[in-house]
């Protein structure tokens, strides 16, 4: 899956999808696209919702913004008790109408619907051998290999078809899936991906429902409370006869995606059962920690560097300032003037303060270096409204390698720190000092316990977890399988 956007214009790593599911509510479908709107960072592509009533599956999906998607008459179209919806960003497949998720067929085993945040790494190794069979797929999305692993399983049941399905495929998954009377909600066994359990209190004569999302956030704009995180390797069945839980097969060592917590969620958000918020701030601690600077204000790229900004700021004494204000309005087609205007795509979207930065030794704190082209910018920009120095400081590791668990990475060769050093990449983006947090310091803030590894960091280190990986992209003597 690949796009020409992302959430800020700006050179980050592509956002990935947000799931959200609602069971036991008469307006679960109007739940479901609030859900989506909290979780409209996790992808900007497309965004779709299925509904059933009972009797049937419903579903409207549409490429775009989750606002200029739904409205009273497309949500009037979805009726039901229960729901599932997805917001987009491609990781796996085309940007295209046809893999807007969730993604539905009839099959022998009835109308089911399917949402999917994460990456099927075996997924086309797969399809080659279905399509050798005879099988047809609607679309070029990994996660359809899903629904024919559903169709062509022995088991009767739906939950055991779908227990078969995921012990064939590889990779990371968060899933959420619709029948006519039940919702499913699955992890892989490395967990990856985080996907949330919630429920929505009984109140006025309503019985308590059962939902699930993504992010935590998505749960305080609809009213649910969290109850806990769906387990790596676990199954969860929420139908008439109640909330039941298997483990598919056995979990493995964990790999929560570490960038989740870097830059992805949303800070106000609780993912793999921590506080998003919290690690940012641990992160600009231990940043400030380890690569200390003398300087007369802390600045952070918004908005993805300010909470990691904070930390550095309370922890080093350095006062913190707004020295860069970000445009949240710039859409996504502008005209630019015929004399071009240097660095024009970063103005639109982020403005120095000239009367903070004037003079001034400058802490910039961002979360990332992906390409530099974007960094390299943003400091002249800095330095053009007089800073007098620039020390540069990212809250994470250098990224020297792609991922390839439902984050949309440049191949190596386009990622900066692959192909040089601090030292070249401090001159590159033209900064009096670069600094990046150590891997240890960021395992730290992120409340990892050294006797108990618990996050995939395989874009730092290109050892990855699982055996299969995109070989398009990467080099075999690249790869390192742990």
């Amino acid at each position: 899956m690949s796009s020409s956007s992302d959430r800020s214009g700006l050179d980050k790593f592509k956002d990935e999808c947000g799931v959200v599911a609602v069971y036991g509510h008469s307006e679960a479908a109007k739940l479901c696209y609030l859900g989506l709107h909290a979780l409209q960072h996790r992808g900007q592509e497309s965004a779709g919702i299925a509904s059933s009533d009972g009797r049937m599956v419903h579903i409207f999906r549409a490429m775009g913004l989750v606002a200029d998607i739904f409205n009273e008459n497309s949500l009037s179209r979805l009726p039901g008790s229960l729901a599932i919806g997805h917001t987009r960003y491609s990781t796996a497949g085309d940007s295209a109408l046809l893999n807007v998720q969730p993604i539905m067929v009839d099959c022998n085993k009835g109308r089911i619907a399917v949402a999917h945040n994460g990456n099927i790494v075996n997924a086309a190794d797969m399809r080659h051998r279905f399509e050798a069979q005879g099988s047809i797929f609607q679309t070029n999305s990994d996660t359809e290999i899903i629904l024919h692993l559903i169709a062509q399983s022995r088991e009767q049941t739906i939950d055991g078809a779908m227990a078969d399905a995921l012990r064939r495929i590889e990779g990371a998954f968060s899933l959420v899936m619709a029948t006519v009377d039940h919702i499913f909600a699955a992890r892989d066994p490395r967990g990856f991906r985080p996907l949330a359990m919630g429920r929505i209190p009984a109140a006025d004569g309503r019985p308590e429902s059962v939902v699930f999302a993504s992010e935590t956030c998505a749960f305080d704009l609809i009213g649910a409370e969290y109850i806990r995180d769906v387990r790596p390797g676990e199954l969860i069945v929420v139908g008439p006869e109640g909330v039941h839980s298997r483990f598919y097969t056995h979990t493995l060592p964990q790999s929560n995606c570490i960038f989740e917590h870097v830059y992805f969620s949303r800070p106000d958000s609780l993912v793999f059962g921590r506080s998003v918020q919290q690690s940012r701030e641990a992160m600009g601690r231990q940043l400030a920690r380890e690569a200390p600077v003398d300087a007369d204000i802390v600045v952070p790229v918004p908005d993805s560097g300010v909470t990691a900004a904070v930390g550095f700021s309370l922890e080093s004494g350095i006062p913190l300032q707004f020295g860069l204000i970000r445009n949240h309005y710039v859409g996504r087609t502008f005209i630019e003037p015929e004399q071009r205007v240097r660095d024009f795509g970063v103005k639109l979207k982020l403005n120095p303060v000239r009367h903070l930065l004037q003079g001034k030794k400058v802490i910039l704190v961002d979360d990332s270096i992906v390409r530099g082209t974007t960094s390299k910018k943003i400091v002249r920009m800095i330095h053009d409204a007089g800073a007098k120095e620039i020390h540069m400081r990212i809250s994470c590791p250098p990224t020297t390698s792609p991922c390839f668990y439902g984050v949309d990475t440049p191949e190596r060769r386009h990622l900066i720190a692959a192909v040089k050093t601090i030292d070249e990449i401090r001159d590159f983006i033209g900064a009096e000092s670069l600094s990046y947090l150590s891997l240890e310091g960021l395992r730290k803030a992120c409340g990892e316990q050294p006797e108990s590894p618990s996050f995939c960091t395989s874009c730092y280190t290109g050892h990855y977890p699982t055996p299969y990986v995109d070989l398009q992209q990467i080099k075999p003597a690249e790869v390192v399988v742990k």
